[in-house]
């Protein structure tokens, strides 16, 4: 059950993404400026981390497979948060945006999913009554948030 805390874990890292990216984007004077910063960062914690915890199995075991489609994973993540910085930097302010990103980004990853890997059996109907309720939900939290 650890995978709960990382998924955890991971919603509060990427729940203070949006607010503190925006916050340092628009301190720079260039949106390239704050997509450096966020590059550096993933140098150090997405380049470094695994070098050293990997030690000398680092480059073991790599093939065609997992290199493709972990760096397209890789590619994807960087123009989004590309994207996200461009957001903030023509208007969007994170309590906007980042419902709309993580709202989206759930029923995206449901369709995408079940395209590459199409269920055994016909989904639950519920599934698409969710689908309906996201972007329904992420307008209630937008409509109402706090000024």
């Amino acid at each position: 059950m650890w995978w709960v805390a990382f998924a955890i874990c991971a919603a509060l890292s990427w729940g203070f993404y949006g607010p503190v990216l925006a916050k340092g984007q628009h301190a720079l004077p260039s949106p390239l400026q704050a997509l450096l910063c966020v590059g550096g960062a993933y140098f150090l914690i997405g380049i470094l981390f695994p070098i050293g915890a990997l030690g000398s199995k680092t480059f073991a075991g790599f093939n065609s497979t997992g290199v493709v489609n972990a760096g397209l994973g890789g590619i994807l993540g960087a123009l989004g948060a590309i994207c996200i910085i461009y957001a903030f930097r023509n208007g969007g302010l994170p309590a906007y945006v980042m419902p709309i990103v993580f709202g989206g980004a759930p029923i995206i990853n449901v369709i995408v999913s079940m395209a590459m890997r199409p269920p055994k059996t016909a989904p639950n109907p519920l599934l698409w009554v969710g689908m309906a309720l996201v972007p329904i939900g992420a307008g209630i939290v937008l409509y109402y948030k706090p000024e």
